[in-house]
């Protein structure tokens, strides 16, 4: 039996939503807009495609919104080629990834244990914590060492990945993207690298990229604490697919809409707005029969704008539904409504 999330993906590809010309490109651009908002950039899809497109810098926008959008492009550009030759992950690959993410928004850093600068890549040499009153991530002496184990390990789940179904193969996607960001290996920079691996394997795998909304982070945050406060990967994974499920519907449903004829939108339209007014007379005959329960089928037309005939209709469905009930003759008789 096939989960929710199978469900959404075979729907969506056979739908053919990602055979439409320039797909992969807009995809793409959706996955760099998303993972700077999380960050503060307000760059819009729009936005970023016409400076990644025509190379016109957007007016209103700071350079740093800008150079952050444009240094995660490149980043993603490369991830892919590595991803597409199946490229071992490793320690330098990681930093000369970073290094692209973080290229033109990157700083130097002075310590007492050397100079450092998240704008090459480098691995952080101080410690660094998970917000205000948050625990601190791991030590910075630690991160060489999980590193190389992040690495290894995250290679040995990569072989084979075709014999792993799609649940499986999520799993991993979002196990690498939560380690990473526990690790912490960077001054600046965790965030956006973690998502970008965990699209690198999913670019590698053949899957749908996760994207995470901007209107999702205080939950997605919420996910990563919780997860390291539990120690259990679960929490994250159930997150992360809830997010997929959500994007994926949303994203089959506006493909519906796009590919529907304008009659048909508007027989939609018409049919939703005759609903709405019928919901709304509906309300209005309860509400003047509540108050004046000798009213005819003429006077509440008259009073609310609609043909006796309608309200005659109206006045049948309550009946039969219970709402209202007749008590007494046609003439001299009165309406009771909801028993009153």
């Amino acid at each position: 039996m096939q989960t929710p999330l199978e469900t959404l993906i075979k729907e969506y590809r056979e739908l053919g939503i990602d055979q439409q010309i320039d797909y992969d490109k807009f995809y793409l651009y959706s996955l760099i807009t998303h993972s700077t908002a999380i960050e503060g950039s307000t760059i819009t899809e729009l936005e970023n495609q016409i400076m990644f497109d025509h190379g016109i810098s957007l007016k209103g926008k700071s350079i740093e919104e800008q150079n952050m959008n444009l240094d995660l492009k490149s980043a993603y550009e490369k991830a892919i080629q590595l991803a597409k030759a199946h490229t071992p992950i490793s320690i330098e690959m990681l930093k000369d990834l970073s290094a692209l993410v973080m290229k033109n928004t990157g700083k130097e850093y002075k310590t007492v244990l050397g100079d450092f600068s998240s704008a090459k890549g480098d691995l952080r040499l101080l410690n660094v914590t998970a917000g205000i009153g948050g625990r601190s991530y791991m030590g910075y002496n630690k991160i060489q060492d999980k590193l190389s184990e992040f690495c290894l390990n995250l290679n040995n789940e990569r072989q084979n990945f075709v014999d792993k179904n799609v649940i499986q193969l999520y799993n991993i996607t979002f196990d690498a993207h939560y380690n990473l960001v526990t690790i912490h290996p960077w001054a600046d920079g965790n965030g956006r690298m973690a998502r970008l691996i965990m699209n690198f394997l999913q670019f590698e795998f053949g899957l749908i990229p996760t994207k995470i909304l901007k209107e999702d982070k205080e939950e997605y945050i919420k996910a990563l604490v919780e997860t390291r406060e539990n120690e259990d990967l679960n929490i994250f994974r159930e997150f992360m697919t809830s997010v997929m499920i959500k994007n994926l519907a949303n994203d089959i449903d506006t493909y519906k809409k796009s590919i529907e004829c304008p009659e048909t939108i508007k027989s939609r339209e018409k049919t939703a707005k005759s609903r709405e007014k019928t919901a709304k007379s509906r309300e209005k005959i309860i509400d003047l029969l509540s108050k004046e329960n000798t009213l005819s089928a003429a006077v509440i037309a008259e009073r609310i704008g609609i043909t006796p005939k309608a309200v005659e209709k109206q006045i049948s469905k309550l009946k039969a539904e219970g709402i209202i009930k007749r008590v007494g003759p046609n003439k001299g008789g009165y309406w009771s409504v909801n028993g009153q």
